[in-house]
């Protein structure tokens, strides 16, 4: 027996269960997060596997700058909202940037709705190749384009008006040649990420665009 009465047994099995108490709220404390630097990481995981590889070459590096996570939530609400006030045309803040410390040459992917004049059709603009993908597909050393539309229960209305969504690639200071590889690569990359975008607004079809990116000039 203690002093206070109560048997040292119990004491001793009340003190090592507030122990193991306390060491399995430790254990299941937020662990920090680890970065996210692999090409697979970047645009919230949205890459598939050519496309991780694609962005690897055009930044010909397999390290990138920690990706953030939220873009791709961010881009679904925007383009919900773009679309239920009736915007002509949206361009939003990159869903995604991917890059590397201490270079300035950087991809950024944004989203937003076309107008059916935004589109290219028969116009041939310098540094932009023409490719039949989605509604419209354009892409070059520099930048990449891709039109698809989306009809959806997410967005009202649009099994009579589909949504005109547009993809668009930018990669800042780009010093690659104007090469069939290089556009193509773009242009993988895009598509890997609209493809997430239109499945998460459960588009019909998945708005015309196939699980693989076919390239085939137009």
């Amino acid at each position: 027996m203690t002093e206070t009465g109560i048997p040292f047994r119990k004491t001793t099995r009340a003190v090592a269960a507030a122990f193991s108490t306390f060491l399995l709220l430790v254990g299941c404390e937020e662990q920090p997060q680890q970065p996210r630097v692999t090409a697979a990481q970047q645009c919230d995981d949205t890459l598939s596997s050519d496309a991780a590889h694609a962005l690897e070459t055009v930044l010909a590096t397999k390290r990138f700058n920690d990706a953030p996570t939220g873009g791709l939530a961010r881009a679904e609400d925007q383009l919900i909202e773009d679309y239920a006030t009736r915007e002509r045309r949206s361009l939003h803040r990159p869903m995604c940037r991917a890059g590397v410390s201490h270079r300035t040459d950087r991809v950024e992917i944004r989203f937003g709705l076309y107008h059916p004049d935004d589109l290219f059709g028969d116009i041939r603009v310098s540094g932009l190749h023409p490719y039949v993908m989605g509604r419209e597909a354009r892409s070059g050393p520099e930048k990449a384009y891709l039109f698809v539309l989306c009809a959806s229960p997410r967005l009202e209305g649009s099994a009579r008006s589909p949504a005109r969504i547009m993809g668009t690639l930018t990669l800042d200071n780009s010093k690659l040649p104007d090469t069939v590889a290089v556009r193509e690569a773009n242009l993988t990359v895009l598509h890997s990420v609209t493809l997430a975008v239109v499945k998460r607004l459960g588009c019909e079809n998945n708005a015309g665009l196939t699980e693989k990116p076919v390239f085939r000039p137009r």
